[in-house]
């Protein structure tokens, strides 16, 4: 066993950057087309973790049993993330036999047309996630029945998943029953709703600028009529295949209001998942091995339309593996990186360079998107900037609130476009469309750090430590003023 040979200390920055440097160079060999490889990413955040094991344990004094604790603290943080994760899987596999997301798929066919698609899908995932303050539990449900209608429309799918996921990140962003809205306040010493309510001026112009970017991109199909003959073949085998009633849309009605009524997640999208199983039974006529097997294995379906058996062929909990390895891979890489202090060297050089408001703002924004992707993980993203930059947020006069929206909106809104994040392997597997195909129709997921940085530099809705009512420094200018 390798054992501690002295005491830690602090990394210096030549050393932080090996392992850092080192696992970006395997991401980008196993991501980048150039290099042809078109791997996974597991075997680069693993090989990562042990370089930066090395680094910390032959370098700066720490033992394979402090690695290892932080490890294990990285992964056990984010326990229930996982948990949820798998139940998706299932959520989907029962959906999907119950007849729910074609019952979804064939109204929206019906409803939606190809111009106002976009900006309807956005709007659309933004209500749901904020009603439910979870923007996997969107993506997962609504988002999966949507990306058949956009289908069905002849609407790309990365557009469609770009449109998804900016709504269902704006909700889950300004909800405040989402956990990441929680976490940003109380890491910058913030009160909730003075966090919301600041992010509205940052995250409601970018929302604003994401629907006139999906409102141009509808008018490409504006002069497009859809093809009704392919429309019709879909809508016909999911009426050969599927009992389709309105009566299905109950279900998930009943999983957003429980989630909005404050029903823990778990056992509120596992009442999803025993629904689904039991609309299979009654509307489908599913049999109750057949509703085990779509939680373990999903669906396959096998009506004859590529189009629709591409769409309905997903789910279940072993669909969920792949992602989940990924998710414990890069948290394991995170989770060396942040208990040996070197995560926190590399953004700490980046605060030297802070010397106004805007470049301070830049450096949070900077900090956390690193944070994403050396991490793995939003709830790092967010954590690690609010501990380093708290104080000095305070030390120039400014109210915390302006940092929690920072650490928003970047560390929550920057996730899901990194493959290898939590969030960004989530969004991938649920809505079967990879990162990088979808990352460029993520608009306001583009935007919003650029906006805030703006915003920065400017001055604007920047408030001060003594105009912020919940301050002490605005009780003492109450004071000086009477």
């Amino acid at each position: 066993m390798i054992t501690k040979t002295k005491e830690p200390r602090e990394a210096k920055l030549w050393e932080a950057l090996i392992p850092v440097v080192s696992t970006t160079v395997l991401l980008m060999y196993c991501v980048l087309p150039y290099f042809k490889v078109n791997q996974p990413v597991h075997v680069p955040l693993i090989l990562g973790t042990l370089i930066a094991a090395i680094v910390a344990i032959t370098r700066l004094g720490y033992s394979w049993k402090d690695i290892e604790e932080g490890i294990i603290s990285s992964i056990s943080g984010t326990m229930q993330a996982i948990i949820i994760l798998a139940i998706i899987g299932m959520i989907i596999g029962t959906w999907i036999l119950g007849g729910i997301v074609p019952t979804l798929i064939f109204y929206g066919l019906k409803i939606l047309t190809p111009s106002i698609f976009l900006v309807a899908t956005c709007l659309l995932c933004a209500v749901v996630a904020l009603a439910t303050g979870s923007s996997w539990t969107t993506a997962g449900t609504v988002g999966v029945a949507l990306m058949g209608v956009a289908a069905g429309l002849g609407i790309p799918a990365p557009m469609a998943a770009g449109a998804i996921i900016s709504g269902a990140y704006f909700g889950d962003k300004m909800s405040p029953l989402s956990d990441t809205t929680n976490l940003a306040p109380a890491m910058a010493g913030a009160k909730l709703f003075d966090h919301i309510s600041h992010m509205v001026y940052t995250t409601g112009t970018s929302l604003a600028i994401a629907l006139i970017g999906y409102a141009i991109l509808g008018f490409k199909f504006a002069n497009t009529t859809p093809d009704v003959s392919k429309i019709s073949a879909i809508t016909d085998l999911m009426s050969k295949n599927f009992t389709i009633t309105p009566f299905l849309l109950i279900v998930p009605l009943i999983v957003i209001i429980m989630v909005a009524k404050k029903v823990p997640a778990i056992p509120g999208l596992f009442i999803g998942v025993l629904l689904g199983g039991a609309a299979a039974m009654i509307t489908q006529g599913a049999s109750f091995a057949g509703v085990m097997d779509a939680m373990q294995n999903g669906v396959v379906s096998k009506t004859g339309n590529v189009i629709l058996d591409s769409l309905l062929t997903r789910g279940g909990y072993q669909s969920m593996m792949f992602t989940i390895s990924l998710i414990l891979a890069a948290l394991s890489f995170g989770g060396t990186l942040d208990k040996t202090g070197m995560l926190q060297t590399v953004a700490s050089r980046v605060l030297k360079y802070a010397n106004s408001t805007g470049s301070l703002v830049t450096a949070t924004i900077f900090t956390s998107i690193v944070a994403n992707v050396l991490a793995g993980d939003q709830y790092l993203s967010i954590v690690l900037p609010g501990k380093m930059y708290k104080e000095e947020f305070r030390k120039r006069g400014l109210a915390p609130r302006n940092l929690s929206r920072c650490l928003e909106d970047a560390g929550t809104l920057t996730s899901p476009l990194v493959p290898w994040n939590t969030c960004g392997t989530t969004m991938s597997t649920s809505l079967g469309v990879s990162t990088f195909a979808y990352l460029p129709y993520c608009f306001l997921n583009l935007v919003n750090p650029l906006v805030s940085i703006f915003f920065g530099f400017t001055g604007i809705t920047m408030m001060k430590l003594e105009d912020d009512p919940s301050a002490p420094e605005y009780k003492e200018k109450l004071k000086e003023a009477m």
